[in-house]
């Protein structure tokens, strides 16, 4: 405890980390408040209906943990940042089919900052299609006194407005907190949500287990000794490497090199981190926007086969897609080579590249494979009796989220301690997050 507050002083006696803390926590604030602030033209006090709904379902629930309860607030925040994510996922196809895309890639910064506005116009594009079905759900389910307004055409077009501004403004504010924060602003905002809904989640299982006959105290305690398990499982799977043996020569005259030290290149069995089931689970959502098909239907229902079966092969897709983007055998090969080494076995150049290409392949699916099992862990947990709500934070794509974001951002924190010669945040060594 002691070294934990002496940890917690050093990280404030660094200006900068303080600013960047500091700047991080108020934008947070302002995402927080502004997911309670509904939509001019309906009315709070008949919000139950609403609320009701989206506990009761799966997809909407997990769909209002992202938005930290914004979607049931029928708030100006309630799609949240997932259109964003949907547009960046879209973009990131792109740039694998389309020249212009691929080039833009390879400009550096500048050819960031158009891939950055061509997904800030695809993330209207998106909105424009998912507004109409939110704001038609409002109406399903509210009752007719909810709208102040009526169903005016004034009201679908203020709202569709301050919705797409509104998801707009929080893309905005993950962006600053990225610049001039801490950690990524789009994962913090979102594991922000997550955090949010914990409470209610768990006063709902609270609920469950004490007010019917299904294994009260004795039963919530083993609800959580499963939910630290887990929990535990998927930062081992978030932290998992394999190293990889790189001799580099200390000096090389002509073709001859003398002496030599061994380093490792840690590869990352899950490299992608919780993208793949970001990115998945923004797919999953498109079918229920057509509810009424059979198709919509099928895949409405969180805990149904097909959702989970198509979640689980597009989770193992995206890991693949994922970790080809952020891990190139090439440049490595390239670095290796260039700094006069070599993986003791394997001729440099082409057949370094094949070398880590094929083991990047075989650690990458018992990987991907993981995090597809966690990923639907919460369906399982749904069958065993556990409250929908809270089973969402049995694995799955919230757990994820938290588990890497939570990582990522204290690996950063402990970066700067480091820098400035203090101790990390942990005794032992210190924090691999996925870029380890």
């Amino acid at each position: 405890m002691k070294k934990f507050i002496e940890t917690i002083k050093n990280i404030f006696k660094i200006e900068e980390l303080r600013k960047r803390i500091l700047f991080t926590l108020s934008l947070i604030l302002v995402y927080r408040f502004g997911s309670f602030v509904v939509i001019p033209g309906i009315n709070p006090v008949a919000l139950n209906d609403l609320q009701s709904q989206v506990d009761g379902n799966g997809l909407l629930g997990l769909l209002n943990i992202f938005s930290g309860g914004a979607f049931s607030n029928a708030s100006i925040f309630a799609l949240g940042i997932m259109p964003y994510i949907s547009a960046s996922i879209v973009i990131q196809l792109l740039g694998i089919v389309v020249p212009y895309f691929q080039k833009l890639q390879k400009e550096g910064e500048s050819g960031r900052r158009k891939i950055n506005q061509w997904t800030r116009y695809l993330t209207i594009l998106v909105l424009v299609f998912q507004i109409p079905a939110y704001l038609a759900n409002l109406q399903k389910t509210l009752p007719s006194y909810a709208f102040v307004m009526g169903s005016s055409s004034l009201f679908y077009f203020s709202s569709t407005v301050l919705l797409i501004a509104g998801t707009m403004f929080v893309m905005w504010l993950g962006e600053k907190i990225t610049d001039k924060g801490i950690g990524n602003g789009v994962s913090l905002i979102i594991m922000v949500g997550i955090i949010a809904r914990l409470p209610h989640a768990l006063l709902a299982e609270f609920n469950t287990r004490f007010t019917e006959s299904t294994g009260g105290f004795v039963m919530l305690v083993v609800e959580l000794a499963l939910l630290f398990l887990v929990f535990a499982a998927t930062i081992a799977l978030v932290q998992a490497v394999r190293k990889i043996p790189v001799q580099y020569a200390k000096r090389i005259v002509g073709n001859k090199q003398y002496g030599g030290v061994r380093q490792y290149i840690p590869l990352k069995i899950n490299a992608a981190g919780v993208m793949p089931i970001i990115f998945a689970q923004a797919l999953m959502f498109i079918p229920a926007l057509f509810s009424s098909s059979a198709i919509g239907t099928a895949f409405s229902n969180y805990a149904g086969f097909w959702y989970n079966f198509t979640f689980a092969l597009l989770v193992v897709a995206f890991t693949y897609f994922y970790t080809a983007i952020t891990v190139n055998p090439n440049m490595m090969a390239e670095d290796m080579k260039r700094n006069g080494g070599f993986i003791p076995g394997v001729k440099p150049g082409k057949k370094t590249v094949e070398y880590l290409d094929t083991i990047m392949t075989r650690i990458t699916l018992p990987g991907s494979i993981f995090l597809a099992i966690v990923a639907i862990l919460p369906a399982f947990a749904m069958k065993l009796g556990i409250n929908n709500q809270f089973a969402l934070f049995y694995g799955g794509t919230s757990l994820l989220i938290l588990v890497g974001v939570i990582l990522d951002t204290l690996q950063q924190i402990e970066s700067y301690l480091l820098l400035r010669h203090y101790d990390g945040l942990m005794k032992t060594g210190r924090i691999k997050g996925r870029n380890a």
